[in-house]
């Protein structure tokens, strides 16, 4: 039996048990159909999972995704990300193939080269100062929809993206981040709908404010992605328990420094991404939090810094836990910050059961 054991490290795990119970949960609550964010897992066969097997709509973060989703039978795909002029020839090459590809639009200047290709778009709303966007009430709104359907292309309707619920604090926050998005996004497609345009998807979704929504009216489909596995930040505000993290960083110990009160292990950066998200929460979980190979945490021990190749463990600062005589050679698991940015240190995923044998190994999609 291939277990946790086997493989070289530092490399990905992913307990498929988690996995499946975070997609139920999410399936579970919401009534809106899900178009879910592929960015955090890129992977066909997680893909899968959320359809029962099937291929559904979904969104994606790059054209190597839509690219490789497409070729494993997905056809009803947006690329959530403002569109370059230079990648509408693979935006075309892909619809060419029956592909219902649709891209994201929040200015004048590339709606008419999006038209002329006859591709269908979104206009991007910023509901929260977060990132890309137009603003509510912004009349741009009506001249970016004109532009592109004289130019020849759809305006198949509006997207906004919660971001700032990331940083959230509060129940009441999610819930007020969710009800913004919403509102923000329908109020724009009214707009575009009284000045003669049909707009049919209003496209809103994070994962907080998925798991936090409590009116959805107006809204036709929602996005989220990292809820398939997870990660700290998610439960440094309360949307997820430490417990739910589906995928972790399997290191092995390589040496100590007792002087400093160091572990040393082979996951650096490069293994774990540099991302300290949880900084900017009430408990700050260094570069992440850490385990034994079963899974059970190890009292305040954290991943604290790291470089390219090298992992840092210690104690969390103010603790009065000791640092653990931990051998070398021990492999322990890394419960990352950001699951999409971990994950994309990584080629693929040794997929786990209940007893960390290792029932798959599925492939991850690279490169943009």
């Amino acid at each position: 039996m291939t277990t946790l054991g086997s493989p070289m490290t530092p490399f990905l795990a992913l307990d498929k048990g988690k996995l499946e119970a975070n997609i139920a949960r999410l399936r579970g609550r919401l009534k809106t159909p899900l178009r879910p964010h592929l960015k955090t897992a890129k992977s066909v066969e997680v893909a899968r999972m959320l359809f029962d097997g099937q291929a559904g709509p979904i969104t994606v973060s790059t054209l190597a995704e839509a690219e490789a989703f497409a070729a494993a039978g997905f056809t009803d795909i947006l690329y959530a990300v403002g569109i370059a002029p230079d990648k509408l020839d693979r935006v075309v090459t892909l619809r060419e193939r029956g592909v219902d590809l649709v891209v994201l639009l929040d200015s004048v200047a590339p709606a008419a080269a999006v038209g002329r290709a006859r591709i269908p778009a979104l206009i991007e709303v910023d509901c929260d100062g977060h990132r890309g966007g137009i603003a509510p009430g912004d009349p741009v709104a009506a001249e970016i929809a004109r532009t592109l359907h004289n130019g020849g292309g759809e305006v198949r309707g509006v997207l906004t993206h919660a971001g700032e619920s990331y940083f959230a604090d509060s129940p009441a926050a999610l819930v007020a981040a969710a009800d913004n998005e919403r509102r923000c996004a329908v109020q724009v497609a009214d707009f575009l709908r009284a000045e003669g345009f049909q707009a049919p998807v209003v496209s809103v979704g994070s994962t907080p404010t998925a798991h936090f929504a409590q009116d959805l009216t107006g809204v036709t489909e929602v996005r989220a992605g990292n809820f398939v596995f997870f990660d700290l930040v998610m439960a440094g505000i309360g949307v997820c328990d430490v417990q739910d993290l589906a995928m972790t960083v399997v290191t092995t110990v390589i040496g100590h420094r007792p002087d400093k009160g160091w572990i040393l292990t082979d996951g650096g950066w490069m293994a774990t991404s540099r991302d300290r998200g949880t900084a900017r929460q009430r408990v700050d979980q260094g570069y992440g939090l850490v385990a034994d190979l079963d899974g059970v945490l190890l009292d305040d021990l954290l991943m604290t810094d790291a470089s390219q190749e090298h992992g840092i463990l210690s104690i969390r600062p103010g603790s009065a836990a000791e640092l653990p005589d931990i051998p070398v050679g021990t492999r322990l698991r890394i419960l990352p910050n950001h699951a999409c940015a971990t994950a994309a240190q990584h080629d693929q995923y040794q997929v786990t059961d209940s007893s960390s044998a290792i029932q798959a190994v599925w492939p991850r999609v690279r490169g943009w």
